[in-house]
């Protein structure tokens, strides 16, 4: 009933600034750069690099959100009413806030299904498509998990996704926008071959985290995702939940919990000690924990943090 009435009052507020806009004359016009806008921020760092100068690039989370639940703000309205580029990571992550703020936007351009609308996540293979999305089962996605950019490997199809939308919108700047992507490809494939070299020490390496984040990641590095600590997705644990997963966790020696930093530390940090565990906290997009502003810098983190607490249990 709660999220019903902030949709409502989001949608009024909405309505009163974009008749304030219309008032104004603030309608969309012509402008210099391309007017991008993402729903995260590793959507947004790679929008920047491949895009250059050539884009204004805006994201709605900051970093430190559930990529699920992103506020809703007023602001975001005329940002995404001024949009050529409306960016987003598919699988319906963003299901229970980017459909209002598209409505709300009154933008053509960046509706479902139009040009301006650009889902990251064409050609990307999903993992975990539930087989019931039932209310028992939580939050599902009924698509797949959605959190694929923790696997820097499948994040270049969201950099080619990206290059492509820009090169569709801007044809004479192709040569430009090529560069751009180039250049960061060969950086982001000198990490990868770093960051797979130094995960080695990874490999079999039992972990849980707080939510369904890693699959990816796990599969990517070699990791066995132990499980999490939610009771289903969305579903907070139950005490005898958390009572059967230290359990099985001490039978299986599993070294690593995992806490993204949208979730409260109290319930991770009491399993951690209860089952001699190594509680540590990685960020889910850029800008998540501090010195994480890029996608390479998250992804050094979360690397170098994974390994020193492996290490450290050595």
């Amino acid at each position: 009933m709660k999220s019903k009435l902030n949709l409502k009052l989001f949608r009024l507020f909405s309505a009163i600034l974009f008749a304030g806009m219309l008032c104004m004359g603030a309608m969309p016009a012509y402008a210099a750069k391309i007017r991008v806008v993402t729903t995260l921020t590793d959507l947004a760092d790679f929008a920047r690099a491949v895009g250059g100068d050539l884009v204004e690039v805006n994201s709605l989370a900051t970093g430190v959100e559930d990529t699920h639940g992103v506020p809703m703000k007023p602001s975001f309205v005329p940002i995404m009413n001024r949009a050529d580029l409306m960016i987003l990571e598919g699988f319906e992550c963003e299901h229970a806030f980017l459909p209002a703020l598209l409505e709300a936007s009154k933008n053509p351009r960046i509706q479902r299904d139009r040009s301006g609308y650009v889902d990251c996540a064409k050609g990307i293979v999903p993992r975990d498509v539930p087989k019931s999305t039932e209310h028992y089962a939580g939050d599902v996605h009924p698509y797949g998990n959605p959190h694929y950019m923790l696997d820097p490997i499948l994040a270049k199809t969201a950099i080619t996704n990206i290059y492509n939308a820009l090169v569709s919108f801007s044809p004479p700047y192709q040569a430009e926008f090529t560069r751009n992507r180039d250049a960061y490809l060969a950086k982001l494939n000198a990490k990868i071959v770093e960051w797979q070299e130094e995960a080695k020490t990874l490999k079999g390496v039992k972990f849980v985290s707080y939510h369904e984040h890693w699959p990816y990641f796990a599969a990517r590095f070699g990791l066995d995702y132990f499980g999490t600590i939610e009771l289903r997705p969305g579903i907070d644990p139950t005490p005898r939940h958390i009572e059967e997963l230290v359990t099985a966790m001490k039978a299986e020696h599993v070294p690593i919990v995992v806490r993204e930093p949208q979730f409260p530390e109290k319930v991770p940090k009491r399993i951690a000690e209860q089952t001699g565990a190594t509680l540590i906290t990685l960020p889910i997009m850029p800008g998540g924990v501090p010195h994480t502003e890029t996608y390479i810098k998250m992804m050094d983190y979360i690397i170098h943090t994974m390994v020193a607490a492996v290490q450290g249990k050595k």
